[in-house]
């Protein structure tokens, strides 16, 4: 039987055996969704008055089944499947919305933090029953478009239709997405080898004194022979406890690092043990703080005497 995720706590065992029955379902590869599966979705969340969601491959099968509660889906790590930085992780997300309610903030996040290929709402009627699916995916960075610019130029957002009506080839879209990333990283400094950073500083104070020690941090990175696709600047009122920046900001780092071809992140401040651990949980991206750019810099030397 497979394992049931996230908020299963007070299932009824028909519920949590029908549950487990999702995972044994396979998609053709080339489709979102089924009005099958959409069907089974709705009729379990509208019964357990809960979200539920699965992550499934791109050869249609179901590697997680997730519940939540009614306002929201918490999704696993998924961090041991991730793939290289100019690709999406390889997994649709397919959950339910029982409030008709269209993406949410934290859909988004989800959407970019997880690299996911797509994110589909299944919209559930008062009787249980699967109404418009919503998809959005990420998009490659845009000509003219040189910051990542706004949710649209983030976002593509597909027209919301029953299950059976999406006429999206689901292969095709994200061959022609990655297509699109593969050959943007290449368009940046095609023959420079070097590892691709993106930088960020995080102030409470003055922006322009944050904005000069970046410029510091850009000439670090150069020294420790990175090569600066880009650079990020977010003032907050305090620090962040779990990220340092705001998690919509790490979403937006995250997108730009993904059309960008970015390899690492350099934050411009320290961070702590926790916020490392919080960070590196959402990214397989490498993560520096200033302080360990200088400290790579001086063993650099060291190194070349040592070979």
């Amino acid at each position: 039987m497979g394992t049931i995720f996230g908020h299963t706590h007070g299932l009824k065992a028909s519920h949590r055996r029908r549950l487990e029955r999702l995972s044994h379902r396979r998609l053709p590869p080339d489709q979102i969704i089924t009005p099958e599966l959409a069907r089974a979705l709705a009729e379990l969340s509208h019964e357990m008055h809960r979200q539920v969601g699965v992550l499934v491959d791109r050869k249609g099968r179901i590697e997680y089944v997730v519940v939540g509660d009614a306002r929201q889906i918490v999704w696993p790590d998924l961090r041991r499947i991730r793939t290289s930085s100019g690709r999406f992780c390889g997994l649709r997300c397919l959950h339910t919305h029982l409030h008709g309610e269209p993406f949410t903030e934290e859909d988004l996040t989800d959407l970019a933090l997880l690299r996911l290929d797509v994110m589909a709402i299944v919209e559930v009627t008062d009787q249980g029953a699967p109404a418009r699916v919503h998809v959005a995916h990420l998009l490659p960075a845009q000509p003219g478009d040189p910051d990542g610019g706004s949710v649209a130029s983030r976002f593509q957002f597909l027209e919301p239709k029953p299950p059976g009506q999406l006429g999206v080839n689901f292969l095709e879209l994200i061959e022609s997405l990655e297509e699109e990333l593969a050959r943007n990283r290449r368009l940046v400094h095609p023959q420079d080898e070097r590892d691709r950073a993106l930088l960020v500083s995080v102030t409470t104070g003055s922006l322009a004194e944050a904005e000069e020690s970046l410029e510091e941090l850009r000439l670090l990175s150069e020294s420790a022979g990175l090569l600066v696709l880009d650079t990020l600047v977010q003032r907050r009122k305090e620090y962040d406890p779990k990220f340092l920046i705001g998690k919509g900001k790490l979403r937006e780092v995250l997108i730009r690092a993904l059309q960008l071809g970015a390899d690492m992140i350099v934050f411009d401040q320290n961070l702590t043990p926790g916020q490392v651990r919080s960070i590196t949980a959402a990214t397989d991206l490498k993560i520096l703080a200033r302080t360990q750019l200088i400290l790579d810099i001086f063993a650099q030397p060291a190194r070349s005497r040592e070979g």
